[in-house]
């Protein structure tokens, strides 16, 4: 709607992960390398950790784009699996034909599938979205299929993305064998003041139908940071419905005093909040709107969640900020 007004050739602060608006912060450059360089030197496992709307999902985008057709990737993004049936999505996800039969004999196949790929040179990596939502026994059989190696190589590379909870997953004693397999474990974290405004520049860049332009004042971008804490994706939220409401009052230029409507317009900030939680009750009528959420679905044995909606992704964290 507002593209037209500010000469952007598409929306530059979408939610969903892409790629070609990937931002190289030091934090998700660090990522990225990490990643490719696991891949290409077949280094095994790798853990990517950050909290919700941190980035991985665009990080392992951009690391998507820079692999070459010597690369095949198997992306599983559906974690409530069992053992089994994680091995059925690896082979199809790989489009190998197999017959269906017990977990030992679908493992038999996928390893002459990985050695047949080795002798043709070709990398197969296994990445896996939204780890934190695997059981234990998911992940040790995860561990397992680390053990599909040469003398010198690993015949898979596997990566998982999940949110901090992984990590405290990983902890776990009877993990501790898969923990000692991890070659790289990366925490992405969210961005500081002046990596918001120069993220927030970058995707207007991009955007931008004749070159860079400056739409939001520096008190905006400072506003910005301070409600988004520096996510990526409440950023992105952010700016976007600051974006459609200075096309709606017809202004070249974004001030604190939209950015602070804007906020108000989506429930993100409440002055009344109180600065702490007493006995376990929500911290502010938003928090409690994120508890009471009807609108949220679960998955996973231990219900763990699946955001819905903007809101939901506005409150996630809230309490943990006022603890």
């Amino acid at each position: 709607m507002y593209e037209k007004f500010y000469g952007f050739k598409e929306k530059p602060f979408n939610i969903t992960p892409d790629s070609r608006f990937f931002y190289p912060s030091p934090k998700h450059s660090e990522a990225l390398d990490r990643l490719y360089y696991a891949i290409t030197e077949r280094r095994g496992f790798v853990v990517i950790t950050g909290e919700i709307g941190a980035g991985k999902t665009t990080v392992c985008r951009a690391l998507l784009n820079k692999l070459d057709d010597k690369t095949n990737v198997a992306m599983i993004t559906n974690t409530n699996l069992n053992a089994k049936e994680l091995i059925i999505a690896i082979l199809e996800d790989l489009q190998i034909p197999y017959t269906p039969g017990t977990k030992v004999k679908l493992l038999c196949q996928l390893n002459d599938y990985l050695l047949t790929k080795l002798n043709e040179d070709i990398n197969i990596v296994l990445i896996i979205d939204e780890a934190q939502n695997l059981k234990p026994m998911v992940l040790e059989e995860i561990r397992m299929l680390s053990n599909l190696e040469t003398e010198t190589e690993k015949l898979i590379q596997i990566i998982l993305l999940g949110q901090p909870e992984l990590r405290q997953r990983l902890r776990l004693k009877s993990l501790e064998q898969f923990k000692q397999r991890i070659a790289i474990h990366y925490h992405l974290d969210f961005l500081n003041s002046e990596e918001t405004a120069n993220y927030i520049q970058h995707r207007i860049s991009v955007a931008a139908q004749n070159g860079p332009k400056n739409i939001f004042t520096n008190e905006a971008l400072k506003s910005i940071y301070t409600y988004s804490r520096g996510v990526p994706r409440l950023i992105n939220l952010i700016c976007d419905h600051a974006l459609l409401s200075g096309f709606v009052e017809e202004k070249n230029i974004i001030g604190v005093d939209i950015i602070d409507e804007v906020i108000k317009e989506i429930h993100m900030f409440d002055d009344s909040r109180p600065t702490n939680i007493v006995n376990g009750l929500h911290c502010c009528p938003q928090c409690q709107q994120y508890n009471t959420c009807k609108i949220k679905w679960f998955r996973g044995e231990r219900e763990e969640e699946q955001l819905c909606c903007s809101q939901c992704h506005l409150y996630i964290s809230c309490q943990k900020k006022q603890l």
